[in-house]
């Protein structure tokens, strides 16, 4: 094991892929248009990601069917995917419900399901509640029942992401042992989508009902529970890694309108405040790219707590990206709000990224917990 990675020249060599695909098939007008589309993406833009370019499935190991690649490589494509603002399901298929099915101990299952979703043929989901940036069990609103044939799940549960669109949906379930995790046919009858209008319209969110659904059981209680754990810890720092790409992309465009945009006879980027304005973004952007490549690497490998690690990458994306968006609409003037312009899409895209998979301020309040009330001994705190 090393003691850190490093971008290799494979990892440039797939970045650089991955931003001439985005940029060849989904340039700003393809997003908007995406966005005001039925379904919220382009399919044919999806299915490429999958068969043509093949990045979908990097860090699933090869015996289930992926390039095993690791979840670096993966961290890598998010980052471009979030610089390109990409339409489709990102956050419910490949944050969430590939990495689920690949932590499963179900070799049928994963068999069943992964190859269609590795190749962009079958968009899934995963309808989990979370709280403080955790899988949270307690908040589980569907039960499960024993049927002839298997299970039915029953219940209701909100934001959902991708979840009008999901040919799959990955559910965890009450049952009388506990929460166990299932898979629902999205079409079978008993489920029912309706689609929830949210901020940011790149990434749809959704109702998913169930009513008596058919389910498979896919992880019993117990597995379930890690399961589940292990599959928000992984989207959370593949997540930040997305979040690093749409940070850098608003300072990319910024510095180049402040650089062109002229006032008083002279750029808008010579005067000092401006500079120190970028200066900042700048610095932001690079330790959140530091702190979100660490947390995937630490998945990968090990070498430190993947939970503090995690929530390091989460809290400071999510505050940044957030942070260098305001600073971009700001530094665009008129423009940087208005509907034609860019930065507003991305501002959109950092609030509700800030508040998935757990706020900045609760993964802090995580931070803190892991560090100082699990790990120092009550009696050695100061009064």
């Amino acid at each position: 094991m090393s003691t850190e990675f490093e971008f290799t020249e494979e990892m440039t060599a797939l970045r650089t892929m991955v931003r001439g695909y985005c940029d060849e098939r989904s340039p700003e007008p393809a997003v908007r248009a995406a966005m005001e589309s039925a379904s919220g993406y382009d399919l044919d833009y999806w299915k490429g990601l999958g068969s043509e370019i093949g990045v979908l499935g990097l860090a699933v190991p090869e015996a289930d069917g992926g390039d095993g690649a690791g979840l670096v490589y993966q961290a890598v494509v998010l980052e471009e995917l979030g610089a390109a603002l990409a339409c489709g399901p990102v956050l419910g298929t490949l944050c969430l419900a590939i990495p689920a099915l690949a932590a499963l101990a179900d070799s049928q299952a994963k068999k069943d399901y992964l190859p269609a979703l590795i190749s962009g043929d079958l968009v899934a989901t995963v309808a989990m509640p979370t709280a403080g940036g955790e899988f949270a069990p307690g908040r589980v609103t569907v039960t499960a029942a024993p049927a002839a044939d298997g299970w039915t799940v029953t219940g209701t549960v909100d934001h959902v992401p991708d979840g009008v669109a999901a040919g799959l949906i990955l559910v965890p379930a009450s049952t009388a042992e506990g929460v166990a995790l299932f898979a629902v046919d999205g079409s079978a009858p008993g489920v029912t989508r309706a689609d929830q209008f949210t901020l940011d319209r790149t990434r749809r969110q959704a109702t998913v009902g169930f009513d008596g659904a058919a389910a498979r059981l896919l992880s019993a209680p117990g597995e379930a529970a890690d399961v589940c754990a292990r599959t928000v810890r992984t989207a959370a720092a593949l997540l930040a890694a997305s979040q690093v790409g749409g940070a850098q992309r608003m300072l990319d465009l910024t510095v180049a309108h402040v650089t062109s945009r002229l006032q008083f006879g002279q750029p808008v980027g010579a005067f000092q405040a401006v500079k120190h304005r970028c200066a900042n973004m700048l610095i932001e952007v690079e330790q959140t790219r530091s702190a979100a490549y660490h947390a995937a690497w630490v998945l990968e490998e090990g070498g430190d707590d993947p939970d503090l690690a995690v929530s390091l990458a989460k809290a400071v994306a999510s505050d940044s990206y957030a942070s260098v968006s305001r600073a971009a609409v700001q530094l665009h003037g008129g423009l940087g709000f208005t509907w034609e312009g860019t930065p507003q899409l991305y501002l959109k895209r950092a609030t509700t990224d800030l508040l998935t998979l757990g706020t900045g301020s609760e993964h802090t309040e995580r931070i803190a917990r892991l560090v100082l009330d699990e790990r120092i001994p009550a009696a050695n705190l100061p009064a």
